[in-house]
């Protein structure tokens, strides 16, 4: 919690191996900063997390050795091209090697654009080569802040199927949040719903259509009804 009140508080949730968990909630709810607190960028005030069953607290590289992730921005270095960026990232992982980066590249659409440097990406562009880079260690589990920003329609119907793909044929395990309902509810298997810094619901994506005409009634009523309370 900030000194503002703003922040996330009695987080308590596990995803599942196999999982496309879909964090959903307004902007300011509190998103970014749990998914901060996964990946060891800031300190929880108390309480742990822990990444196939090691904690982030007590041996953050054992925790995050099979994590990829991409927070807030995807951040590049603009003088380098796409292939030499994700070159630069590939040093800190072994057994990537120049294949694994054309592939990645591919996967994101990005191939045809490899030799050109990052300081001339659109926002989308810039985008998916974080996403480039998030995959090139092949993790078991992918954490995910706002994949779809700034994608055009293409790409994201390119990057639901990415995902899809990813987890269907290697097993890939996702945390994504978002405040984009329709994706979400084409995306994620299971959603977690946080509003005003707290887990107000979780429950898998065919549940809750089966009770809810879209994503969005059941967001609406979530939300109406925990802000009653």
């Amino acid at each position: 919690m900030y000194k503002n009140g703003r922040g996330i508080q009695d987080l308590n949730l596990s995803v599942d191996p196999g999982d496309v968990f879909g964090f959903l909630g307004p902007n300011g709810a509190g998103k970014t900063t749990a998914m901060k607190m996964m990946t060891g960028l800031i300190k929880p005030d108390q309480g742990d997390v822990k990444i196939f069953g090691t904690s982030i607290l007590e041996d953050y590289v054992g925790a995050m050795q099979h994590v990829g992730c991409m927070i807030e921005t995807a951040e590049s270095f603009p003088y380098l091209t796409a292939y030499d960026n994700l070159k630069l990232f590939a040093n800190f992982y072994p057994n990537v090697d120049p294949q694994r980066i054309d592939e990645c590249l591919q996967l994101t659409g990005l191939i045809q654009y490899k030799q050109e440097k990052a300081r001339g990406f659109s926002l989308g562009m810039k985008q998916r080569l974080g996403i480039a880079a998030a995959i090139l260690s092949k993790p078991k589990l992918l954490i995910l802040d706002e994949p779809l920003n700034g994608l055009d329609v293409e790409g994201m119907l390119d990057m639901r199927k990415l995902i899809k793909r990813l987890a269907e044929e290697e097993g890939t395990t996702f945390f994504i949040s978002s405040h984009l309902i329709h994706d979400v509810e084409l995306t994620c298997t299971r959603i977690g719903v946080v509003y005003s810094g707290q887990l107000i619901n979780i429950d898998y994506t065919k549940n809750i259509l089966a009770n809810y005409a879209s994503l969005e009634n059941y967001f609406v009523s979530e939300v109406d009804r925990n802000a009653r309370v």
